[in-house]
């Protein structure tokens, strides 16, 4: 509900019916603090994370570090160095998304799947691959339009939201939260 709560917050709290063109840009509205304190939980969510190999808690653990990466250097920074850092850090923690849809969540510790585990597995590679899509359509936006027309549009703010609800799918499915 990230980009819902930045979007209808900052709506309420500044008077301006505007939606930032990226979730990253809410750091400069009222809503910086609400933007910061998801990451950090979200962060400390993907760091407990415990699966079934070492391999998941690398991935938890490297999300973690990316999720702060991104609360703690703003991309509207003045700084070339902490923008790129919050850029990739940003990119990095999209694709930890899509690692954990395509191939942690995907995993069983049982030698036959069963007809709800398949199920499951399709909506986390479904939920993978579209991350994966919405961060080729975001590199190829970056490539092919001058900055002043992506800083004009909400284009990447509705990819980035499409990215952070299809892992927010997966992960509820994958908690059974959502069967």
């Amino acid at each position: 509900l990230l980009p819902i709560v930045l979007m209808v917050g900052d709506f309420a709290f500044s008077s301006s019916f505007h939606i930032q063109s990226s979730i990253s840009n809410y750091y400069s509205t009222p809503m910086r603090n609400i933007l910061v304190g998801v990451l950090f939980v979200l962060g400390f969510f993907l760091l407990s994370y415990k699966g079934y190999e070492p391999i998941d808690n690398i991935s938890g653990t490297l999300g973690f570090f990316f999720a702060l990466g991104v609360a703690l250097f703003p991309c509207t920074h003045s700084l070339a160095v902490v923008r790129t850092i919050h850029f990739l850090s940003a990119a990095l923690l999209f694709i930890v998304f899509a690692i954990f849809s395509l191939f942690l969540f995907t995993k069983t510790n049982k030698p036959v799947k069963s007809v709800g585990k398949k199920q499951r597995n399709l909506v986390f590679i479904i939920c993978g691959l579209v991350i994966i899509a919405v961060l080729l359509i975001i590199a190829l936006i970056f490539i092919l339009l001058p900055k002043e027309q992506i800083a004009s549009s909400t284009l990447i703010f509705w990819l980035e939201s499409i990215a952070l609800w299809a892992f927010g799918v997966s992960w509820l499915v994958k908690g059974r939260f959502l069967s």
